[in-house]
């Protein structure tokens, strides 16, 4: 099957680090908000921010709505800030999901701006850090009432909601609601941190933002942990030749599309398909396995703590999602050395894969495409295995020694700003002789 190479993403929004710099004093204090923590890629990115950016220049804690999820055992309790009061208003059910909704969006807007500025106001940040598109929602109007005297605040998004907002079937009048909100919320803030040249570009076009105001930092990926996880056994009905796909079972991750192609598929008669996630689509794709007459060679297998493992003993490893941000899925299947399929929906699949080079690119939301390419990798096992191999050296470009300091130089950024703004005297002069070398620092290529 043909396919163009896609033209090489600019990097207009990406970040140029130079040596960091605080005003002098006690470290300065970071605060990350977030709904809660399950087990979602943003709130990987945020416990691994709260637990390496900790120490030294940065004091960093994190704000709750829920005290909950799959990674909260990851964070030390003493630095994790909530409101039991608030929990009962906000079922875990996922903040961002169900943000919306009528029956919860008052109360939403309501409360959690009122857990959150109490929050702020315990921790006394002089940065606050929100993730995601419902939070940074709450975040916002809980600044808004503290006027000049609150932190500066980075909010990060790191999914394509433009696309997002359009699928999930709210009328006409509530998107115009969604929209004007969220276009205040990353219009107010001094700065919005993405994860894709391609997200920045959209949330620049969509909501108006300058380009000064956009940062792109990619996910970090903890390459030597994830590799020695991958290392452990798998359960013994697992051990033969497999296609591992991993992600929410929601219709924006395209597992349909993946049944019906490896069904319809060479792989159907020499492979088992693995099925890594939960989510609300579970049954709907079961009763899809069982029509397509491959029930007994598909494993669901829900959320799996050590997936890795899964990944790299994957003959393949395949991503059909229909939009994204920047899949940690697919970066931590080429840091276990899985040769990949993807589709090359907006964003992020098409800025970590060099088509035909370290993984395999199809069209989105295409599953002909999809059941093409994956009878000719089936038919090209060498190909595979070259794959294979350029993904583990794309991985490293993404680890976590790479990324973590650019979140470290952009958060000492805005805390010394916020530090010179709330407390002139305790640091100094603005002419300090290393300013001048940082800011020049903060280039857009």
């Amino acid at each position: 099957m043909k396919r163009e190479t896609p033209a090489p993403h600019t990097g207009k929004y990406m970040f140029v680090q130079c040596d960091p710099w605080l005003p002098e004093g006690p470290p300065s204090r970071v605060l990350l908000l977030l709904g809660w923590l399950n087990g979602g890629g943003a709130e990987r990115v945020a416990v691994q921010l709260a637990n390496d950016l900790n120490g030294g220049a940065l004091d960093v804690r994190m704000g709750l709505l829920r005290r909950a999820g799959r990674y909260i055992d990851l964070v030390e309790p003493g630095r994790v800030h909530f409101r039991s009061w608030c929990e009962r208003w906000f079922p875990a059910d996922g903040a961002s999901a169900t943000f919306y909704r009528p029956d919860r969006f008052l109360r939403s807007v309501t409360v959690g701006p009122l857990a959150f500025r109490s929050i702020i106001r315990e921790a006394d940040p002089e940065l606050v850090v929100s993730f995601c598109k419902g939070p940074n929602v709450l975040t916002y109007l809980a600044l808004r009432a503290m006027r000049g005297k609150r932190p500066r605040w980075i909010a990060r998004e790191g999914n394509n909601i433009v696309r997002s907002a359009r699928e999930d079937g709210r009328d006409k009048a509530r998107r115009g609601l969604e929209h004007a909100l969220v276009r205040s919320t990353y219009r107010a803030a001094d700065c919005v941190v993405v994860n894709s040249q391609q997200l920045a570009a959209s949330l620049g076009e969509h909501f108006g933002l300058p380009a000064g105001k956009l940062r792109v930092i990619r996910n970090p990926v903890d390459v030597e942990a994830i590799r020695r996880r991958a290392a452990e056994p798998l359960d013994a009905a697992l051990r033969g030749p497999l296609i591992v796909t991993t992600g929410r079972l929601v219709a924006q991750k395209g597992h349909d599309i993946v049944l019906r192609a490896f069904a319809a598929s060479r792989f159907r008669a020499s492979h088992q398909l693995a099925i890594v996630g939960e989510g609300p689509e579970r049954a709907a794709l079961g009763a899809l396995a069982a029509g397509l007459g491959v029930a007994d060679r598909v494993h669901f297998l829900g959320f799996r703590s050590n997936p890795w493992a899964l990944m790299a003993r994957a003959e393949l490893f395949v991503l059909a999602s229909r939009w994204e941000g920047f899949p940690n899925a697919l970066l931590e299947a080429l840091a276990c050395g899985a040769p990949v399929l993807a589709s090359d929906c907006r964003f992020g699949p098409g800025e970590m894969i060099e088509h035909g080079r370290n993984g395999w690119l199809v069209p989105p939301d295409d599953g002909e495409a999809m059941r093409e390419a994956l009878d000719m990798l089936h038919a090209a096992p060498e190909l595979r295995r070259r794959l294979g191999a350029a993904a583990t050296r794309r991985a490293n470009e993404f680890r976590r020694e790479v990324i973590l300091p650019q979140f470290q130089a952009l958060f000492q950024e805005h805390a010394g700003l916020s530090r010179l703004a709330l407390h002139p005297s305790a640091g100094g002069s603005l002419q300090h002789s290393n300013r001048g070398a940082w800011r020049a620092g903060l280039t857009f290529s």
